[in-house]
């Protein structure tokens, strides 16, 4: 992707009486999000999420943020503050610990309770977890911080307010300005009047609804659509949402309460949150409704509700194995309606329509955002945004979490407000804006790559081996084999072909056989040869070859063994 900013340098240390803003994540892409705050040498991290891989990216399990740039400063950090329990904001924090443990943690009572799990499977025993609430405040060494209510599609979300002798920043985390949420809990636009009036140096602003014109549909309005969906269905019903929205559960409870069915959760993360959400009282579960995943297939069809994971696609989530048959309790019959509870993130596209396909040819009926109000968003649309503009009046603003096209439109709400343009700074991930004496300015970049989660491997997987993993599944494999004797440069053993993946059969290679073999005893010699260069010899004649013949271009893996 091209950058905005072109050229950029690793920033001169920080100035006296400036705050330095460093986005590791979440600027430029919808995940992963992390955000660092720099004062007089120390360091706040807000948030600390993972992105999900697309299918460009094979055998990828996370992408985290890019640690690097703090990773020799980790005795400078004072704090890292989370703002809710999505993955995309808190699904990195183990990766972080275990760069330095004893990191103090604030967040709220769910946000950390989703994390606390995470911590155990990483074992990372007793880190300083410190549970705030809307209007505690905390001081974290130059940092003062005050926390913030905000609305957004999980329970106890939180904005922060960072108070420090060279500016104030407000950051909102991910918001919107539902006026009927279901857990009454609002956005608290009086703080942010209130910041407005005490001065805002730079507010950092959610951005992915920023081209959706309007306000966000009320959360109470998803009730009745499913309960009519449930009250129309026949057979089983399966549910499909993320696996942190206590809120879209809450409501298929609901709904099968009422129509007189039972759930059973699917998927460990859905589990393990709902238990988490009822425990601590953000989930009411009504007696009976609920059922252990390993019961439910008593029941007859039309008193089943499956809540599982998988709305975005994901091949090994719940749903993925479903839409294949592969799942180890439920199998989709003709006549079972299944149901996206959930926004379609970004890249994930092929991989939801490919389920929903599937799940269509087994003779399901499909309910999504395309064809029913099955969901709504949980951040801030342009209208919202308008508003939370006008109340806070910023000096300055930087908009993110969000793609560049949805960062760019938030940028232009801004200016509609009053915000001079030249005050609306635009960053991408590991783009470094000083505030000093007012003013946010693009002052250079720190590294900020992509840093793979491949099983047990952490940074290890580059680029150039996820290219090579995209040719094997798009392109095919192909071995060719010899064996040449090292003193006199004779072939003892000519070129043997092997294709794996690609649809024609090893016979197609003997018309270029000769060839391949002539280009090898012409590359060997008496006295030796380089065996790479016998190796490129052969690949080179049989790659232009299959380029031209078969209209492919496979990873070409040539051997020459010399004896």
């Amino acid at each position: 992707m091209k950058s905005l900013y072109e050229n950029l340098t690793e920033p001169a240390p920080l100035p006296e009486g400036a705050v330095r803003i460093v986005p590791l994540g979440g600027l430029g892409e919808v995940g992963r999000n992390m955000t660092v705050l720099e004062y007089d040498g120390k360091l706040l991290i807000v948030d600390c999420g993972v992105l999900f891989p697309e299918e460009s990216q094979p055998g990828v399990d996370l992408i985290l943020p890019d640690f690097s740039w703090i990773e020799e400063r980790l005795d400078d950090v004072e704090a890292m503050v989370l703002t809710h329990g999505h993955e995309d904001h808190i699904g990195a924090v183990p990766y972080l610990l275990k760069l330095r443990s004893d990191i103090p943690i604030y967040g709220s009572d769910l946000t950390l309770s989703f994390v606390e799990p995470k911590l155990r499977e990483h074992r990372l025993e007793n880190p300083p977890l410190n549970v705030v609430d809307e209007h505690d405040t905390a001081e974290v060494g130059p940092f003062s911080l005050e926390f913030i209510a905000v609305t957004h599609s999980i329970p106890d979300a939180l904005a922060v307010f960072v108070r420090t002798p060279a500016g104030k920043v407000l950051m909102t985390g991910d918001f919107k300005m539902d006026q009927l949420p279901l857990d009454h809990r609002l956005t608290d636009l009086r703080s942010f009047a209130r910041f407005g009036e005490e001065g805002v140096d730079l507010f950092m602003v959610d951005s992915t609804n920023a081209e959706v014109p309007g306000f966000i549909t009320p959360e109470r309005e998803i009730g009745p659509v499913l309960n009519q969906v449930f009250s129309d269905a026949t057979g089983q019903i399966i549910v499909a949402s993320f696996a942190s929205h206590v809120h879209r559960v809450q409501q298929v409870i609901n709904a099968a309460a009422r129509s007189g069915r039972r759930v059973a959760l699917v998927g460990r993360s859905m589990e393990r949150n709902m238990r988490i959400a009822e425990e601590k009282g953000y989930l009411s579960i009504p007696e009976g409704v609920l059922i252990e995943r390993s019961m439910i297939g008593e029941l007859p069809p039309e008193q089943r509700v499956y809540m599982a994971t998988g709305s975005q696609g994901e091949p090994m989530a719940a749903l993925s194995r479903m839409s294949v048959g592969s799942h180890r309790f439920v199998t989709i019959e003709p006549g079972d309606t299944v149901v996206f509870a959930s926004s379609l993130i970004p890249g994930n596209e092929n991989s939801v329509y490919r389920v929903i396909n599937d799940l269509t040819r087994l003779g399901a009926k499909v309910v999504h955002q395309a064809n029913a109000k099955v969901h709504v968003s949980g951040h801030a649309s342009a209208g919202e945004l308008i508003y939370a503009y006008n109340l806070v009046q910023p000096a300055n603003v930087m908009p993110i979490h969000g793609e560049i096209r949805h960062l760019v439109a938030n940028g232009q709400l801004a200016v509609k407000t009053g915000v001079s343009p030249e005050n609306v700074v635009l960053a991408e991930d590991g783009v470094v804006v000083d505030l000093i004496d007012g003013k946010a300015r693009v002052v250079g970049a720190v590294p900020c790559e992509y840093i793979y989660v491949d099983g047990r491997s952490i940074g290890e997987i580059s680029d150039d081996e996820l290219e090579t993993r995209r040719t094997l599944g798009a392109e095919g494999f192909i071995s060719v084999y010899a064996v040449v004797e090292h003193d006199s440069g004779m072939v003892l053993a000519p070129p043997t072909i092997r294709a794996i993946g690609m649809a024609e059969d090893d016979s197609v290679f003997d018309e270029i056989l000769p060839d391949v073999d002539d280009a090898l005893r012409q590359a060997a010699a008496p006295g030796g040869q380089d065996p790479y260069k016998l190796q490129q010899a052969m690949r080179r004649v049989l790659g232009r070859w299959v380029a031209r013949k078969l209209r492919r271009r496979p990873m070409i893996v040539p051997v020459v063994v010399e004896q």
